[in-house]
């Protein structure tokens, strides 16, 4: 037994390494047009390898084996976005670049934002940069730069708002942008109710490493979007946990918990909780 483990150890070692980077490269391209491609080619090149072994037919043997060169350049060319986003998120620096105090603070105004938007059924998309740069979305829009706040965001998403149609980019604890263009995601949808705000949140955190939060304008739900995975119909307590939980990771800051601290009853303070948009 230890004779076989001695002789046979990195064997083990290189099929970990290989069943991990296949269980990768099945999340990263799950649900994709380019998996679909990937699942129709292999289904003929099984079948072609299957009839040309079984009735010994040399041509199209000759024919797959000068095909398989060409198709790793054609597989590189159809899973270009998917290699591109996997590189940008291995090269890109997850953390926030401001203090967690001041980060905490954001994220209490973010989540009381939120709520009162749900609470009034006024439709919003937001998008939280983190390590990789939002600039190319952001010149889809209009250039803004001030600090955010709830009154900021209803102002913004207001139906009558010339700014409503669009996502609104967040850079630290500010506004960059708002009524910018998202990509929409490519993923074939099982649910149909899944609207063009919360297709474009996923498409972006497909392509990025942002955090979108989408606010439905026929429901009042809280959907949040995070590597292409969209978590929809999130509670107010829900939704504070999950936030909190992404940027702080789950981990207590100083000396309370963020999670605790953003649990708050109101969704805006007694001085800003009166009705900033008529229903």
């Amino acid at each position: 037994m230890w004779i076989f483990i001695k002789d046979h150890w990195r064997d083990g070692i290189e099929i970990l390494i290989l069943a991990t980077g296949i269980y990768q490269i099945y999340r990263a391209f799950r649900a994709t047009r380019g998996a679909q491609i990937l699942v129709g080619l292999g289904t003929i090149l099984v079948f072609l390898t299957l009839i040309s072994t079984v009735f010994r037919f040399e041509v199209i043997s000759w024919i797959i084996k000068g095909a398989a060169t060409i198709l790793t350049f054609a597989l590189i060319v159809i899973f270009q976005p998917e290699l591109r986003n996997g590189l940008a998120r291995l090269g890109s620096n997850r953390l926030f670049s401001f203090s967690s105090k001041r980060r905490l603070a954001f994220l209490e105004r973010f989540a009381d934002a939120v709520i009162v938007l749900s609470k009034k059924r006024i439709g919003a998309l937001f998008a939280i940069q983190r390590g990789i740069s939002l600039k190319e979305h952001l010149e889809t829009g209009v250039l803004l730069d001030a600090q955010f706040s709830p009154e900021l965001a209803m102002s913004v998403f207001y139906p009558k708002s010339p700014l409503h149609d669009g996502g609104m980019i967040i850079a630290d604890d500010r506004v960059a942008g708002a009524a910018c263009v998202f990509p929409v995601t490519e993923k074939e949808m099982k649910d149909r109710s899944t609207g063009l705000r919360h297709r474009a949140a996923i498409g972006l955190t497909e392509r990025t490493d942002a955090i979108a939060v989408v606010v439905s304008e026929e429901t009042g739900g809280i959907s949040i979007s995070e590597n292409g995975a969209l978590q929809r119909n999130l509670t107010e307590k829900e939704f504070r946990e999950k936030i909190s939980e992404i940027f702080f990771s789950g981990k207590p800051t100083h000396e309370n918990n963020p999670a605790s601290q953003l649990d708050r009853k109101d969704p805006l303070s007694p001085a800003g909780d009166s009705n900033l948009v008529s229903d």
